[in-house]
């Protein structure tokens, strides 16, 4: 049976127990093996009743001394359970009359759970149990118990059964390793198989905190593995993008010029050089896709200035999106003074606005008579329409969902061409996690600040010391003026 079979190919999985599997995202059989357990239970050794610890989980026997029903605020069916070291109590809110007829005096039960303090002595609340017969040997777990994510109408002994027969089938069967042997050897990882094997059924020895913090080279091995997935995807979707065309932006830059003659500063280095990487894509025939990165004052809404006159010089329109009212309008105020002494109008769409002002600026960008528009979530609602867009700049990008951002690419689509988009973020993104989450996107950073610009410094502070932070916040905005 292959690992892309269905669920229903696995014994306990009919239709209805297949619909509840795939609200956890399982389908196949492969889904399954890879739905990974998030805590393991050590059930591999006894405990003895007198070692027992408050909010200890661990697995106990011994044999009932007393079981009765105690009426109360809240009916409950106690059992005293004792093993020649100690006492405990078992004790269930829900029970039925069968269960109560099994759980008898002398009756020998192995339990599992959580360990809490009573009233009178240490309890088990709902514990799980397994009555023993005289004499009998109950058989001890040969790996840790994996725990995994769930939802409604799956216990955890379902999950349990099933991960056992996809691993009878992992191990029948064939699965595919996209990671190379030799990169496997030098890097000292076990191959797929393997990885899959310690991870559902781990050995009783086997560091469990290592294993779910991701330090074992079983989940290493699994890490990788996702990485590299994810990575890959990625790429597809920029090789995919690239197919697609875009208008060639190549004006002679004379606008720009312009306005970086009316600034009172020069452009930093750094500045320079990613507005220089943002030319070479403007003036290629498929989607610019670009992230720029840079602290708070590195000067990168210049930077979105001097792409946006690129494109308005071409003959397109750009539209510039902030996750929220207050950063959009300073958006709208920096570019009113740089692209409105040109003459060059701009369009302003926020949720606030009236009914006549929001019809005006409709009205300037879909007569193509706005060359710009600056605005919040407003920018690609329905009605909202642009007459040549040819550029996309979205500051913050991890504020706006994937589909809100295509949902504006989109609106540019124009004779099978897309407008090219300039993300911007003042998030610190490494180079390493730049390169896996955002492979789709070309990156350029503005290592550079302004001549006289302080750097921005970044400190973790205790939870302990919020009202102390809350007081110099309150001081730099109130008695300072500062924001």
């Amino acid at each position: 049976m292959a690992l892309d079979s269905s669920l229903t190919a696995l014994k306990g999985v009919g239709p209805r127990m297949a619909e509840r599997l795939e609200r956890l995202g399982l389908r196949s059989v492969e889904d399954l093996l890879f739905h990974l357990p998030y805590k393991y239970q050590d059930r591999t050794r006894v405990v003895a009743i007198a070692a027992l610890q408050p909010g200890a989980e661990a697995v106990i026997e011994g044999e009932i001394d007393v079981c009765d029903i105690k009426f109360g605020r809240r009916r409950s069916l106690l059992c005293r359970l004792s093993d020649g070291s100690g006492s405990i109590m078992l004790r269930f809110f829900h029970f039925s009359a069968k269960q109560k007829q099994t759980l008898a005096r002398g009756q020998r039960l192995r339990c599992y759970g959580e360990v809490r303090r009573g009233p009178v002595m240490l309890e088990m609340v709902h514990p799980e149990y397994r009555p023993l017969a005289e004499g009998m040997l109950a058989p001890q777990e040969e790996h840790l118990t994996p725990v995994y994510p769930a939802t409604d109408g799956i216990t955890q002994k379902t999950l349990r059964q099933l991960a056992v027969q996809a691993l009878t089938m992992l191990h029948q069967g064939e699965v595919q390793d996209y990671l190379p042997p030799e990169l496997l050897l030098k890097s000292g990882l076990p191959s797929l198989q393997q990885a899959l094997q310690e991870v559902h059924q781990p050995l009783p020895d086997t560091p469990v905190f290592e294993l779910l913090e991701g330090e074992t080279p079983a989940r290493q091995r699994l890490v990788l593995e996702e990485l590299l997935a994810h990575h890959l995807s990625l790429r597809q979707l920029r090789h995919k993008a690239q197919q697609d065309a875009a208008p060639v932006l190549k004006p002679k830059g004379q606008l720009r010029k312009k306005i970086l003659a009316a600034l009172p500063f020069a452009l930093t280095g750094a500045q320079q050089r990613v507005i220089a990487e943002i030319d070479a894509d403007l003036a290629q025939p498929f989607p610019m896709q670009r992230l720029v990165q840079g602290d708070v004052g590195s000067g990168k809404t210049v930077v979105a200035a001097a792409a946006a006159v690129h494109a308005i010089e071409a003959g397109y329109q750009v539209a510039v999106m902030a996750p929220t009212e207050l950063l959009a309008e300073q958006h709208r105020n920096n570019f009113a003074i740089w692209l409105q002494p040109l003459g060059l109008k701009i369009a302003w769409l926020s949720g606030k606005q009236g009914v006549k002002q929001r019809r005006e600026n409709l009205a300037l960008l879909a007569s193509g008579e706005a060359a710009l528009a600056v605005g919040t979530h407003a920018l690609f609602q329905d009605e909202v329409m642009f007459d040549r867009l040819g550029l996309v700049v979205v500051d913050e990008q991890h504020r706006f969902g994937v589909h809100q951002r295509l949902a504006l690419r989109e609106k540019g689509s124009r004779d099978g061409r897309l407008p090219h988009q300039l993300i911007m973020t003042a998030t610190p993104i490494p180079r390493t996690l730049a390169m896996t989450a955002y492979a789709d996107l070309d990156n350029s950073v503005i290592d550079e600040l302004p001549p006289g610009r302080t750097p921005v410094e970044t400190v973790v502070i205790s939870d302990e010391r919020r009202d102390e932070v809350v007081a110099r916040v309150h001081k730099a905005c109130g008695t300072e003026g500062r924001q």
